[in-house]
């Protein structure tokens, strides 16, 4: 799927304002237009950290209809901070997910005549971790920023010309630089899971007769006894439903006790998935839904 597609998904056709984490041309951005199309989108919010993106969705006044998130890396893993914000956070449902693959290319200031130029690549750690291989190929000093459109947009801010980016082809395009070398990222399998978020009850969530089309996302707490976890699990194993994620996180206050994010598949109005999540409700102390959303 390309990050820069003008296509988007059925029910989802007004122009929309979106909120992200990151700097403008930063990977979620190319997330928001994977999801609802770039016609679509009316504005684009970015904001410096997840949690304010949260914290402005359901902010009375909020320009943002949807705000999009990250969710999981297929390398790095879980984004923690995320799923702890959908359990704190009141009236946030999930309604959509999309996966884009994470390309990364190697960016530089217009005037910067040839690749032999380059002295200094900066861009987010991890970024640099998940291009080591070509990196240390080239003899240039690696320096972590705090974000890899920041990167670029520190380029082209500074008028940086013996200084190269690690970023998206988005970040580019936005801030005029020009793409040395794309693909450059060790693995090309890389991939992020983004998940849409938003607070207006009355924002599409589209059901068909087709239950395994949707992923159904829950957090939930047990009793801290044995085989508590398996007991509430099992709500969903009797019925052969599909489960496709699984994470604990640790609960505030309450040292060595967890909370469960899962995901399964399944819509929460379809009858069997709804009345396993009926039974898991009364085998958990707290339950929360936070959506059933069409599978990227």
């Amino acid at each position: 799927m390309s990050v820069l597609q003008t296509s988007t998904r059925p029910g989802y056709t007004s122009k929309y304002s979106i909120a992200f984490q990151g700097e403008i041309g930063a990977y979620s951005q190319s997330a928001i237009y994977a999801f609802f199309g770039r016609d679509n989108v009316n504005e684009v919010l970015p904001l410096p950290t997840l949690r304010q993106v949260f914290q402005n969705l359901v902010r009375e006044g909020s320009r943002a209809d949807y705000a999009v998130v990250p969710i999981e890396n297929s390398l790095a893993g879980t984004i923690g901070e995320t799923l702890d914000l959908l359990l704190l956070s009141n009236n946030v449902r999930i309604v959509g997910e999309v996966r884009i693959p994470i390309s990364h290319a190697l960016i530089a200031h217009e005037n910067c005549s040839s690749i032999s130029k380059i002295r200094r690549v900066i861009s987010h750690p991890q970024a640099i971790a998940q291009c080591k291989e070509y990196l240390d190929a080239h003899d240039w000093e690696q320096i972590p920023v705090y974000d890899t459109a920041g990167a670029a947009k520190m380029i082209r801010d500074e008028n940086l010309e013996d200084t190269a980016a690690i970023a998206s082809e988005l970040a580019a395009e936005i801030y005029g630089l020009q793409i040395l070398a794309r693909h450059i990222e060790d693995d090309h399998s890389n991939q992020t899971r983004f998940i849409v978020i938003t607070s207006n009850a009355s924002s599409p969530v589209l059901v068909n007769s087709e239950a395994n089309d949707y992923r159904t996302s829950i957090i939930f707490s047990t009793e801290h006894k044995p085989g508590s976890l398996v007991d509430s699990l099992s709500t969903l194993s009797s019925r052969k439903i599909n489960l496709t994620k699984i994470e604990s996180r640790p609960m505030k206050s309450r040292p060595w006790e967890y909370y469960f994010y899962v995901d399964f598949e399944g819509h929460e109005k379809d009858e069997n998935c709804r009345n396993a999540l009926d039974e898991l409700k009364e085998r958990t102390i707290e339950l929360k839904i936070l959506g059933s959303y069409k599978r990227a």
